[in-house]
């Protein structure tokens, strides 16, 4: 079986990496400890298709490469509002809470370290999001990720509820077209 290698490599240099967390991590041996790292991977097109992989090695590279092929597989579509998010929503792993709330255009994405690479490599421009709860950055990252798989898109819904899709936009592009 032939496989096409030449698209695969098409496919990494169109994807936005980017390293969230490199960890220490030790297991117990009989002879002692024996040090891996954890690496915290996220990846996206910037257009709506992210992805969060983790991956462990005895060296970082190695862990890197790993994460980077576990979130190319995991990525997902999220559906977008033009620069930001359809709607408001919290969203929690383990003990981390993240808030994400639609921002009008040129608000820029005000978030901290693992949800900002997160958002910026979905194709979110502007957003306004609070990080509650636990510190845990992969936890942090994961709340993120799950918050953004949550996202309902925005004609479903209205078609849903028997209404205007105009009339379930935020309300800065209401006001824009009413």
């Amino acid at each position: 079986m032939r496989r096409n290698f030449r698209s695969r490599n098409d496919d990494r240099e169109e994807l936005d990496e980017r390293v969230i967390d490199i960890s220490r991590v030790a297991k117990v041996v009989k002879g002692g400890r024996r040090f891996a790292f954890r690496v915290t991977v996220v990846v996206g097109d910037n257009a709506g298709k992210v992805g969060l992989g983790v991956g462990k090695a005895r060296g970082v590279p190695d862990a890197i490469r790993k994460a980077n092929e576990r979130a190319r597989k995991a990525m997902k579509p999220v559906p977008l509002s033009g620069t930001t998010i359809p709607h408001e929503i919290t969203s929690k792993h383990g003990g981390a809470i993240v808030l994400l709330k639609p921002a009008s255009r040129g608000t820029g994405v005000k978030a901290g370290g693992a949800v900002r690479a997160v958002l910026e490599v979905a194709g979110v421009r502007d957003i306004l999001t609070k990080s509650l709860g636990s510190s845990n950055v992969l936890n942090v990252a994961r709340a993120a990720m799950k918050g953004l798989a949550q996202m309902k898109i925005v004609e479903d819904e209205a078609s849903n509820r028997g209404k205007d899709p105009a009339d379930l936009m935020p309300f800065w592009e209401r006001k824009k077209n009413g």
